[in-house]
């Protein structure tokens, strides 16, 4: 049995261009710290707008990881990385064992925009897979981490 897929619709006071320039090039503002590596010694969290692109974390002395791969994006619009971070939250070089987040950045009017949010293929992750969805479906996963995103939408 395949392990479902998170969907999740968002809206956001801003356009859809600049919906998706703070996701894309402001993630570094708004992703919690609790949720990197790094926590409070956090660099720099960043996505390389650009196919094969990585999303990496900075820490303290040039400390890298990288969490992630760019699979599509179209500036303004769109974009899906391989999420390459494993059950118990150790990167995952493989992208084999990844999973898919993808984001569709949607106009509705001048200054609000729609989100389809999407994670998926969780059972690339293998043994776990199910649990990690739960987790990661939970109110401590990806909607802390949108709310993050929503409310740094708002403040700008």
């Amino acid at each position: 049995m395949e392990t479902a897929n998170i969907t999740k619709h968002l809206q956001v006071p801003v356009a859809a261009g600049t919906a998706y320039t703070k996701f894309v090039y402001e993630i570094n503002e708004w992703w919690p710290r609790a949720y990197t590596w790094s926590q409070d010694k956090l660099i720099n969290l960043r996505i390389h707008p650009e196919v094969n692109g990585l999303c990496t974390e900075a820490g303290p002395y040039d400390f890298r990881c990288d969490w992630g791969r760019v699979i599509h994006i179209k500036e303004g619009a769109s974009i899906a990385f391989l999420w390459q971070v494993g059950p118990s939250r150790v990167p995952e070089p493989d992208p084999d064992k990844a999973s898919e987040v993808f984001l569709h950045f949607i106009p509705e009017g001048a200054n609000k925009a729609k989100i389809d949010f999407g994670h998926r293929h969780f059972d690339n992750h293998g043994e776990g897979a199910a649990e990690y969805r739960e987790a990661l479906n939970a109110p401590e996963g990806w909607d802390l981490i949108l709310d993050c995103y929503i409310k740094y939408c708002n403040e700008k």
